[in-house]
């Protein structure tokens, strides 16, 4: 089956300073998180709840792209993605 992202919503992660965010395989439902240092510099430079969800909204699509590489990859249900998933 194929990694899809109906559900737009994502959720800062202050302690790990990261974004989650929801994909689907069918029915499962596999959590990812994102790296605030995978934002990008200025999301990494301040690592704030706003400048980490504008970052992850300005690059959603690589986000999701990268979710469904890492995906394929790794499988499981809770992945987390760092600078190194896109390169």
């Amino acid at each position: 089956m194929t990694l899809i992202f109906p559900n737009k919503s994502r959720t800062f992660d202050e302690t790990r300073k990261a974004v989650r965010f929801t994909g689907y395989d069918g029915m499962f439902e596999i959590r990812f998180l994102v790296e605030a240092a995978a934002l990008g510099q200025s999301a990494a430079a301040n690592a704030s709840e706003l400048a980490c969800l504008n970052a992850f909204d300005a690059a959603r699509s690589t986000i999701q792209e990268a979710a469904a590489r890492a995906y394929a990859n790794r499988r499981g249900n809770n992945l987390t993605l760092t600078a190194r998933d896109f390169r």
